[in-house]
């Protein structure tokens, strides 16, 4: 079984997991592709950002967020790839040390939205090159007993908290998500002031 041996849940499924999971105060940044077009399926809020167009920035606009928002937990949701992609934003989150921000990687060892190519996530452990830049809670979990477990630990505790989530190939038959990016960013700011 693909991407890891014992993997049971989809990306889909663990996002909706976290939805149950996450109060709706908090901000989410959403990173582009099918998670943000799941994401905005399964259950929008005012306070989900989506990145739409811009692989690798959803942990560098969270960053932002919970240094904006002290007082707020912060949650971004991330890809393998997208991580990949902006690789530097973890030196920059362990160097921060937010104590609001949770970095929680849906991986499925591959770049989903362009067509499922293998990712360095396959044999790069991106859970581990989180605890090497810093930050302060790591875990990495495959089933969603797990994902209950740690996750709600970690709304609990001060970060910055990095939570690798395995998860199959899987992608929802979902459609684009139907607000611009103008739109998108002006209810945020709405939503979290």
């Amino acid at each position: 079984m693909r991407p890891e041996e014992g993997t049971i849940q989809s990306r889909a499924r663990a996002i909706e997991t976290l939805f149950g999971l996450i109060p709706d105060n908090v901000p989410v940044i959403i990173c582009g592709g099918f998670p943000s077009r799941e994401a905005f399926r399964i259950g929008d809020r005012p306070t989900h950002f989506y990145m739409l167009g811009s692989m690798g920035m959803a942990a560098a606009i969270g960053l932002g967020v919970a240094q904006a928002k002290p007082d707020k937990k912060v949650v971004v949701l991330d890809g393998d790839g997208n991580v990949l992609m902006g690789l530097g934003t973890l030196a920059t989150a362990g160097a921060l040390r937010l104590k609001n921000f949770i970095h929680v990687v849906l991986d499925n060892e591959v770049y989903g939205s362009s067509g499922n190519q293998p990712s360095y996530s396959q044999v790069v452990r991106l859970d581990q090159v989180a605890k090497a830049a810093g930050y302060v809670n790591v875990e990495r979990v495959r089933e969603r007993e797990d994902l209950v477990y740690e996750f709600r630990d970690m709304l609990g505790k001060d970060g910055p908290s990095f939570l690798l989530v395995k998860v199959t190939e899987q992608a929802e038959d979902v459609g684009w998500v139907p607000l611009e990016p103008a739109q998108i960013a002006e209810r945020f700011r709405k939503a979290i002031e």
